[in-house]
């Protein structure tokens, strides 16, 4: 059994509130589902949560509904049900194959929350970093990603016109702000201008999603950033 990890960067409450609420989008969601896998302190944040949302809500007054609102709601079910056994029956229906991920180095686990989706082989993308696509099942605009950092290697240095959520499931890097090892999650935005630098002796994987976009510093780290989407 592996020794628990010793996790000390975790999602704000107010990151957590929307998760649990729905509004996180889906690519953010996507990254902080993959830390409440390894994190058991966050899962019983989010737990917590859920359960004063709970509480709120039964103290709410009940919303008026339209009397056959019941019966529309099993009317659609039943529709898709139909549907899907007539492709069956007419043998046009076939289940979603997602490929196999990434190839990953021993003691990296594939994040459960991404199960699902597809992600493209490592790519090149300069000495010693690769990445690689993940495509959210119904939502291809998420941007998430796989970035594979080498020993002592570093991404250009930039800054965020948006949120970029980072969840690091294998290494260590530094960023000028602070350490960040197996388990832990950062939050960067238009105030964090940074270069995450890997540390000596061990490669570096995040799973990342980004909402809006990147600015890099240079003129070819800025070809960087467009030739992985960030």
């Amino acid at each position: 059994m592996l020794p628990p990890l010793a996790i000390r960067h975790h999602p704000a409450d107010e990151l957590l509130l929307s998760l649990v609420s729905g509004a996180l989008p889906i690519g953010l969601r996507l990254v902080t589902d993959t830390h409440l896998e390894l994190c058991p302190a966050c899962r019983e944040r989010v737990a917590m949560l859920r359960a004063l949302g709970g509480v709120v809500l039964e103290e709410q007054p009940e919303a008026a509904m339209h009397e056959d609102a019941l019966a529309r709601t099993l009317a659609r079910i039943d529709q898709l049900e139909h549907s899907e056994r007539a492709q069956r029956a007419a043998g046009t229906w076939l289940p979603r194959k997602v490929p196999a991920p990434p190839p990953l180095p021993a003691g990296a686990l594939w994040p459960k929350a991404l199960e699902g989706c597809s992600a493209t082989r490592w790519r090149w993308i300069g000495p010693g970093m690769r990445w690689s696509r993940v495509t959210v099942p119904d939502a291809p605009e998420a941007n998430v990603f796989l970035l594979r950092i080498g020993a002592g290697k570093y991404l250009p240095q930039h800054t965020h016109r948006g949120t970029e959520l980072t969840q690091i499931i294998y290494g260590r890097f530094h960023d000028g702000r602070a350490l960040f090892g197996p388990g832990d999650f950062d939050l960067a935005d238009g105030d964090v201008h940074h270069q995450p630098v890997v540390q000596d002796g061990c490669e570096c994987i995040c799973v990342a999603a980004v909402e809006g976009r990147l600015h890099f510093d240079g003129l070819i780290a800025r070809w960087f950033g467009s030739l992985v989407g960030m």
